[in-house]
């Protein structure tokens, strides 16, 4: 079952993930501290907020935690079947009747980059050339996404901040504020 193939394949579809969840992690605490949006500091700090339940909290969300979670592996598990039958039958997608989107999904042969109108609606490289490029640059940004959210996970368990607020303390004094200071506060306690 784990082939190289399918080791690539997760390597982009892991990326896209990481590239979502740094930007996940880092905005609403962004966003807060400008007044963009209405939450305290702690609600918008990323492991605060509900997302691992001894940090955090779910009373804010319009439903109870245990129906959110449901929602959310029902959902997940769709669309992660639609992929895994894509991954496994490259094409396949198109058959299938989908909302009358089928054409849509008919993909491009290589199922981590479906291509068409509905995954490449800006007609972003036009050419073989420019599409390889554009194909690096997204693993690269999705490495350095997954490093990203290790980092994340890391500091939310030294510090208890959030990643902006540890980079706004970094920034405001990097001497006392760095990853050997944070380590050696870590062990200390």
């Amino acid at each position: 079952f784990v082939t190289p193939e399918w080791l690539a394949y997760s390597e982009v579809i892991h990326g896209r993930w990481a590239m979502l969840g740094a930007a996940g992690c880092i905005a609403p605490e962004i966003l807060s501290a400008m007044g963009a949006i209405p939450q305290t500091g702690d609600e918008a700090i990323w492991f605060k907020s509900g997302v691992i339940p001894p940090a955090g909290s779910y009373d804010k969300y319009w439903v109870d935690p245990y129906t959110l979670f449901f929602v959310e592996v029902v959902m997940m598990q769709f669309a992660e079947l639609k992929r895994y039958q894509d991954f496994r039958y490259p094409g396949s997608q198109k058959e299938q009747y989908f909302l009358g989107m089928e054409n849509a999904f008919g993909g491009s042969g290589n199922p981590a980059y479906p291509g068409g109108q509905f995954f490449n609606m800006f007609n972003l490289g036009k050419t073989e050339a420019d599409m390889n490029t554009l194909r690096l640059k997204e693993i690269k940004n999705g490495r350095l996404a997954m490093l990203a959210m290790f980092g994340y996970g890391a500091q939310a368990t030294i510090t208890q901040e959030g990643p902006f607020k540890n980079l706004c303390d970094h920034l405001a004094d990097p001497v006392h504020h760095n990853m050997l200071t944070n380590f050696a506060t870590a062990m200390k306690h």
